[in-house]
């Protein structure tokens, strides 16, 4: 799973998988569930981020399937 902020547009992406999207679904106002045409998730848009998020830490818990790792 990937997280990305884009300061420029204050919205947040999170990557689940590599699989393509094929269509994206507006769950919410500002919130985008990206899915594949097999109806898999595979991203979530947020719009206006700072106002929806706590901006100020991230916090990650351990996870079953191996280290977190920062590119």
């Amino acid at each position: 799973m990937r997280i990305h902020y884009y300061a420029d547009t204050d919205s947040i992406y999170i990557k689940f998988s590599d699989l393509p999207a094929w269509e994206g679904r507006e769950v919410s106002q500002g919130i985008v569930i990206d899915y594949t045409d097999a109806g898999i998730a595979v991203g979530m848009g947020i719009d206006n981020a700072s106002e929806r998020v706590d901006l100020s830490r991230l916090v990650l818990f351990k996870s079953p399937f191996g280290e977190v790792t920062e590119e």
